[in-house]
């Protein structure tokens, strides 16, 4: 079902920009104003200046921020800051982390992938998955990029079924006792690596494993429909009979089942007037059971962890949200009653706690589509409910991270997650290895 392809990736010489650390860049869809700024004036190398280049007074069809994306790429071509590997080659990649939110004290987990170019194939193909809807403004912007510079700088993140671990094992055992081409601690203090693997047979076992798995993506949604959108346009103007550059993307592909995978809630907090905590108890109590963790100054801490640690238990066996209200001391867990619960034959996304927030809880918070555009979102649980106790928002609400498992159920189904519904931790960086078309 998918076609995996090895290909010349391009990689920066670090012997001519130095430290591989300075030179690449978190996705660029997290990456905010002042962090744009901050990487290009960081290394006059960075990736920023490929990915997301800056826009300048008198920017125009001739000269903007695409164009002049495009001709720095060919300038680090020529002098040599970019290299591309003479061999076709999949790139092992692994990320060493501790996730947000789990202290100190927790132990670390590694994500094991590896970088190839996927053949690209239709949505409603049945080989390769989406989970989310896009939005359009997003695509015009990553069209018109690759268009100028006809190369992907950033990889789309999609996750394979593979319960032995075959494929990682085949990588692992290639790479074992051989130097990374990169080994570096990136600015968030995870430990990144990759190495390259070029052996033939090595290559074609991956490629040959590979062909009955469908992808299902876990992040970079608008870049896979940006690069069918920009094969069309290249096929509109001929189409040769054998496998072209722009007939595939590059992906990090990684095991749904590897236990280095994290996927992390994505809490809504209010930025709008909420109701009192009487009126919610009013709204909602018919729908949930509320359990109450109240503080005072010097039991806040304790009580957050009570609550954080019941909203996690509770939430393995049903629908629990946990709720934070401005200027009311105490944190609350409300679990779907029974008689609520979506029932077995739902479809995989009505069952999704996402979904059960945003129609029993969201909506009659926020009944207007102003309030709900005006909701913050955040994947951490302190940042939540700092924001509420702080006044930026006057109401956290906390959910459970959806499972791999009902990612994979959504999109087999055909079905879109709701907006903001997964957030899949670590991010690939951006720069590590280079797709260049042409």
């Amino acid at each position: 079902m998918s076609q995996i392809l090895p290909f010349h990736g391009t990689l920066y010489d670090t012997t001519i920009v130095g430290d591989i650390k300075n030179v690449v860049a978190p996705p660029y869809d997290i990456i905010d104003a002042a962090g744009q700024q901050a990487l290009h004036n960081r290394h006059p190398h960075n990736i920023i200046r490929l990915e997301l280049g800056l826009d300048r007074p008198g920017d125009g069809p001739a000269d903007n921020r695409y164009t002049r994306a495009a001709g720095t790429l060919r300038d680090w071509l020529t002098s040599g800051a970019l290299k591309r590997d003479r061999q076709p080659a999949v790139y092992y990649h692994t990320i060493e982390y501790r996730p947000p939110s789990s202290g100190p004290d927790a132990s670390s987990k590694v994500l094991r992938g590896f970088l190839a170019v996927v053949k690209l194939e239709a949505l409603d193909s049945g080989h390769i998955y989406p989970h989310e809807n896009t939005r359009a403004a997003a695509k015009t912007d990553r069209l018109n990029l690759i268009e100028a510079c006809r190369a992907n700088f950033s990889p789309i993140w999609s996750l394979y079924s593979d319960p032995q671990g075959a494929v990682i094992g085949l990588l692992e055992a290639e790479v074992k006792g051989k130097p990374a081409s990169y080994d570096f601690q990136d600015d968030a203090g995870f430990r990144e690596r990759l190495w390259t693997v070029t052996n033939p047979t090595i290559l074609g076992q991956i490629v040959e494993a590979m062909r009955s798995k469908p992808l299902f993506i876990a992040d970079g949604h608008h870049r896979y429909e940006t690069a069918l959108n920009y094969q069309k346009l290249r096929r509109q103007a001929g189409t040769p009979a054998d496998l072209q550059p722009y007939d595939g993307v590059l992906m990090l592909l990684a095991p749904l089942e590897d236990p280095g995978l994290t996927v992390l809630p994505t809490h809504r907090v209010l930025t709008t007037p909420a109701p009192s905590y009487d009126q919610v108890k009013a709204l909602l109590g018919d729908t949930f059971e509320f359990q109450e963790f109240p503080y005072s100054a010097a039991t806040q801490d304790a009580a957050r962890a009570q609550f954080i640690s019941a909203l996690r238990t509770n939430g393995r066996t049903a629908p629990v949200f946990g709720m934070a209200l401005k200027e009311h001391s105490q944190y609350v867990t409300l679990t779907l009653k029974p008689a609520h619960r979506p029932s077995a034959q739902a479809s995989p996304r009505a069952k999704l706690d996402v979904s059960l927030l945003q129609q029993l809880i969201v909506a009659k918070l926020c009944p207007t589509q102003q309030e709900q555009e005006a909701i913050l979102y955040t994947k951490d649980d302190h940042e939540a409910l700092n924001w509420v106790a702080q006044g930026t928002g006057t109401a956290a609400l906390l959910l459970n991270a959806t499972k791999v498992g009902e990612i994979q159920a959504v999109a087999t189904a055909g079905e879109r997650m709701p907006h903001k519904s997964t957030y899949f931790f670590p991010k690939p960086l951006t720069g590590l290895v280079i797709n260049v078309m042409e």
